[in-house]
């Protein structure tokens, strides 16, 4: 569904990708982890064409990223951090991304139903703490059906129930064929939620591939465990 061929990408003197290469096949839930800096959400912007590449080539379900915006439209996104307009009320908020995005489809409200967005739909935004805007982030993202759901940090800030409603959703959709892509720093939540595991350390991929490749690979059984052995591999790597 993506293909990424040697993306590069600069922010003046800082090199946040350095040839990345990957291909994302559907069906599948993979995490994207790496420290502050890493280059994650570089990448993840470069995929939805929020930041364009100095290099390299990505492709969306065979649509080639140039310039083109039409392969959104089969795309969700919730970004780490959500700016809706504090004026707005909930309610105002959701009928403008739908709007915006103009998509004639079918709505995914689920999680507008479990979520109990509705509650909170006369609510103005700048009134509601990190985590019920989280919850409106959520769900918007899944809100158009797409094929491609990419969440960058979906359960920080979430209450425990709310975390456990996010974390289904993912997997129904994984069940349904598409690809669900997210980043995250919980490790327990990697682990039980991921199929693969991409590692991303100052802007190139360290590791790629499965929870159990990495376990072989660094004599851990332990995900926690296994991405610090990484993690010192690389830096014994950098003195040497």
């Amino acid at each position: 569904m993506i293909k990424i061929k040697d993306l590069k990408k600069k922010f003046g003197k800082n090199e946040a990708l350095k040839g990345v290469t990957l291909e994302l096949g559907e069906g599948k839930v993979i995490a994207i982890m790496g420290p502050n800096g890493s280059g994650k959400t570089t990448l993840l912007k470069c995929i939805l064409g929020l930041v364009k590449a100095d290099s390299g080539d990505i492709y969306v379900n065979d649509c080639h990223i140039n310039g083109e915006c039409e392969y959104r439209k089969n795309v969700g996104y919730m970004p780490q951090y959500s700016c809706f307009p504090e004026n707005l009320k909930v309610k105002e908020v959701m009928a403008m991304i739908k709007d915006i995005r103009g998509n004639h489809c079918v709505y995914d409200e689920e999680l507008l139903s479990s979520l109990k967005i509705s509650e909170m739909n006369d609510k103005q935004i700048g009134t509601l703490s990190g985590g019920m805007k989280q919850r409106v982030s959520c769900a918007a993202a899944f809100l158009f059906g797409g094929s491609i759901i990419i969440l960058d940090e979906p359960t920080a800030g979430l209450d425990p129930v709310s975390s456990e409603l996010v974390k289904n959703k993912i997997a129904a959709e994984k069940e349904k064929g598409k690809l669900v892509i997210i980043t995250s720093h919980i490790v327990s939540e990697v682990e039980s939620l991921a199929d693969s595991i991409i590692y991303m350390l100052d802007g190139r991929i360290y590791f790629e591939g499965t929870k159990e490749s990495m376990y072989t690979q660094t004599g851990e059984a332990d995900l926690n465990k296994a991405l610090a052995v990484l993690i010192e591999r690389n830096r014994s790597n950098e003195k040497g």
